[in-house]
């Protein structure tokens, strides 16, 4: 049971963190300071240090915020959708995904732009990495739900490059999935692909030919869906 002092110190990183957000977001990262995190608070600089040993810690720790957010609504989106139809659960989740992505570009920045110090000042698994390790798993989960229920054609392992199979080999254990080496390939590729368009248009490097780059992202989902062995459906007018 949490006792008063217990409950005060937990609203007060709370109250850190959503602070540090709401400056990230005004001012971009580079504004996101011990300091002018304090000023906004009330309170002292040094003060903060009775809750974060350091800038990289607070930073880790609003990371973890931020992908337990995206996780959260990412499984919202997969419950929202018909249990049984699994191109559908895919769909909704890649979806969401981009939703967030574009309604919280410098949150998104934060957690998929440039690696933020104080992940290796420690050496067990903090706040941030296990948030990123649940987030990470939301979309393998679907792929093991999809390789169980609906088996897709995948490249034997002999059939893949030497040097790749060697690090997807790693990364497999690393998961720990019991899943053929192909699968974990074809898990990358889509990754590679929903992630990195995702990227071009938040960061805003499509608008070179671009406008509106939701028919682009609609059209990457329709050749995805069937390499796994799904079928696309445009998303509903309303959405």
């Amino acid at each position: 049971m949490q006792t008063r002092r217990d409950r005060l110190r937990a609203a007060t990183v709370r109250e850190i963190s959503e602070t540090a957000r709401r400056i990230l977001v005004e001012e971009g990262p580079e504004a996101v300071t011990l300091r002018a995190i304090a000023r906004e608070m009330g309170m002292t600089a040094p003060a903060l240090y009775r809750y974060f040993g350091s800038h990289g810690e607070l930073l880790r720790h609003l990371i973890g915020d931020l992908f337990t957010e995206l996780t959260d609504e990412l499984h919202a989106a997969a419950k929202e959708a018909d249990p049984g139809d699994l191109g559908g659960k895919f769909l909704a989740v890649a979806r969401r995904f981009r939703h967030w992505a574009l309604a919280n570009p410098r949150e998104y920045g934060l957690l998929f732009g440039s690696p933020v110090r104080g992940r290796h000042e420690h050496e067990e698994v903090d706040f941030a990495e296990e948030s990123a390790r649940r987030f990470g798993w939301t979309f393998m989960a679907l792929f093991l739900e999809l390789w169980n229920k609906q088996p897709f054609p995948v490249v034997s392992d002999e059939e893949i490059d030497p040097a790749l199979r060697s690090q997807l080999a790693r990364y497999r254990d690393e998961v720990g999935v019991d899943l053929p080496l192909g699968v974990i390939q074809q898990f990358l590729k889509c990754w590679v692909r929903l992630q990195g368009g995702v990227s071009l248009d938040v960061f805003g490097h499509l608008e070179f030919a671009l406008d509106d780059a939701e028919p682009m992202f609609e059209l990457m989902l329709s050749e995805i869906a069937p390499e796994v062995g799904l079928t696309y459906t445009p998303p509903p007018r309303d959405a």
